[in-house]
């Protein structure tokens, strides 16, 4: 039996024997066993470019527990590369070649083409402050409670500068923020400002942070057995390709647009220049107009006064010719002696008369003329229902709109009245001259006749010269019947011409109120549209801007990475963020049964042989 033993352990010891030698790896603190593929030179390498993947894991509520770096190296020339770093351990990753730490620095021999190292930290700090509370059915709980638990859930998520940290990352760094819930134990998820998609039975949640911003951000849902995988936030460098659009045609249409706001403007101005001189016109006219209402009254009233003298006149030529109508050789010679004063009295009074029409006359003619210089100066020209309805589209003030357009046909609706009725206007000035004409040849017959009449008493027979008299007079007094019958119808159509024209006089003063109105709210609407135009001269270039500016909130100056480890770390091509959040999971139950016994190796039954 120990003979077989013996001859067991020898042939225990050939096949070990027959095993081809492994290649012993020093551990991070050990020595170096230097590969076939490693350096074998300690020639200082060459580094194009520095990579730095930073990840930390947070607690449920955004504590800080774990943060590790993984620096990635460009090797362009194999040899020894510095690093530096406040690691507590350094751990190679891409091979079994130990790394040196000294302090701060970092000292590792690297073969061309990609090294990775980690690094892990002590006490270390993100750029970002991040907090996460949770709200169940409106009150606030610890993480730990939320597993398995029923209810209404609101997620809060808080991102804001860590100020005991450079700023730099957070200036130029988009956070992505990442949340997956369970689709069977989360419904009726609800996230403002943020983004919901399917990832199979699962719906994630995502917010962006713009750089230098801070995030603030809510998840609600309803949830039952709850339970949720860690919350994913990573950070990168932000960089956003945004092209300009093509604005040529909007450009194109908004200077269409500002031209014809600039036509409405000129149309506007041109408007209120009319307005203006309609104001004017109107404003004369209705001077005029009150004028020619004042002597047309004046004319009225003085019509009873024209009418008790011509009947006075008529009466007392009828006397005198009734009392030379006889004998006379009868006829009391005293008396006959008064007829010479009584004529001249007559003629005084109708030479008095004549001079009154002629007053008259005279200022008709200047309040007519006036009147019909006032109704001249309102525009001849007419607004088509074309550019009446172009007011209305420009924006303007509707009522400022109506005003206008009620005063403009107020304005025609005057200027063709007077029009119509201007021949019954021309004619009055023309009657009282012929009136007073009239008159002025009656007083200047009686005058005559009297100074005839007095010489014919003084050197002439009596008898010889009465007969021609009394026919004189009778003719007279006959002729004076017709004259006053005109004058009565004269002074009717005065009465009856003043009557009217106190409506019309009326009017022109509503229209001139009506145009004063006006004027001032075209004053308004042209310092409106004198203000849209200024505002809108320039909006293609405004347009321009404000696009820029949009584009401008979307650009961060260009950044050139630097370390998130220390400033003595050269090349930095990228620097990233990687941070994942605790799990909120239920525990599991320990299992009743044991673990079975693992199966032994290979090695463990070849030992037991012996």
């Amino acid at each position: 039996m120990m003979i077989k033993k013996q001859h067991l352990l020898l042939s225990g010891l050939a096949f070990l024997l027959l095993i081809p030698s492994l290649p012993v790896h020093a551990n991070q603190t050990g020595s170096q066993t230097i590969a076939a593929d490693e350096p074998t030179s300690l020639n200082e390498g060459e580094v194009a470019a520095k990579d730095e993947v930073v990840y930390a894991t947070l607690s449920a509520a955004g504590e800080m527990n774990d943060i590790y770096v993984v620096n990635i190296f460009d090797v362009i020339h194999p040899g020894v590369i510095k690093d530096y770093g406040t690691y507590s351990n350094v751990e190679n990753l891409t091979d079994l070649s130990p790394i040196n730490q000294s302090g701060e620095e970092i000292e590792l021999v690297a073969p061309e083409g990609r090294f990775y190292y980690q690094g892990n930290m002590e006490n270390a700090v993100l750029p970002w402050d991040i907090t996460l509370t949770y709200d169940l059915n409106g009150k606030e709980v610890a993480p730990d409670e939320l597993a398995g638990a029923d209810g209404h859930l609101a997620i809060h998520v808080t991102t804001e500068a860590n100020e005991t940290f450079d700023p730099v990352f957070y200036e130029h760094y988009l956070v992505q923020i990442s949340i997956e819930l369970n689709g069977e134990k989360a419904r009726r998820i609800r996230a403002e400002d943020g983004t919901i998609a399917n990832v199979g039975k699962n719906e994630q949640i995502t917010f962006s942070v713009m750089p230098d911003e801070e995030g603030d951000f809510t998840v609600e849902a309803d949830i039952t057995d709850f339970e949720m995988e860690g919350i994913d936030i990573a950070a990168l460098p932000y960089a956003m390709a945004i092209d300009a659009p093509e604005i040529d045609d909007m450009t194109g249409d908004m200077e269409l647009l500002a031209d014809a706001i600039s036509d409405v403007n000129k149309g506007v101005s041109e408007l209120h220049s009319g307005i203006g001189e309609l104001n004017e016109g109107v404003g004369a006219l209705h001077s005029g107009s009150a004028d020619y209402h004042h002597g047309m009254k004046e004319l009225d009233s003085s019509s009873s006064d024209l009418l008790s003298a011509s009947n006075q006149i008529d009466d007392a030529l009828s006397t005198i010719s009734q009392s030379l109508d006889g004998d006379p050789d009868d006829m009391n010679l005293g008396d006959l002696q008064e007829l010479p004063d009584i004529l001249a009295e007559l003629a005084e009074g109708l030479q008095e008369a004549g001079e009154g029409l002629s007053l008259l006359e005279e200022n008709y003619g200047l309040a007519y003329a006036s009147l019909d210089d006032a109704i001249s100066a309102i525009p001849e020209y007419k607004l088509s229902e074309e550019e009446i309805q172009s007011l209305y589209l420009s924006g303007a003030d509707a009522d400022v709109i109506d005003k206008l357009v009620e005063t403009y046909s107020a304005a025609l609706t005057t200027k063709g009245t007077y029009d119509a009725v201007n021949e019954a206007f021309a004619a009055v000035e023309p009657t009282l001259n012929d009136v007073s004409t009239a008159l002025d040849d009656m007083a200047s017959g009686l005058k005559t006749m009297s100074r005839e009449l007095s010489h014919s008493i003084e050197n002439m027979d009596i008898a010889a010269s009465f007969n021609q008299l009394e026919d004189a007079l009778s003719d007279l007094s006959s002729h004076y019947g017709d004259f006053h019958n005109g004058l009565v119808d004269y002074t009717g159509g005065v009465s009856e011409l003043t009557s009217s024209y106190n409506a019309l006089h009326d009017g022109i003063g509503e229209v001139k109120d009506g145009t004063s109105e006006l004027e001032s709210g075209t004053a308004e609407l042209e310092e409106g549209t004198n203000e849209l135009y200024e505002t809108t001269s320039d909006l293609p270039d405004q347009m321009q801007d404000e696009i820029d500016d949009m584009l401008a909130e979307y650009e961060i100056d260009d950044f050139d990475a630097i370390s998130f480890v220390a400033d003595e770390n050269e090349n930095i091509d990228s620097v990233q963020f990687v941070i994942k959040t605790e799990s909120i999971t239920k525990e599991e139950e320990e299992s009743a049964t044991e673990e079975e016994e693992e199966e032994p190796g290979f090695w463990s039954r070849l030992m037991d042989l012996f």
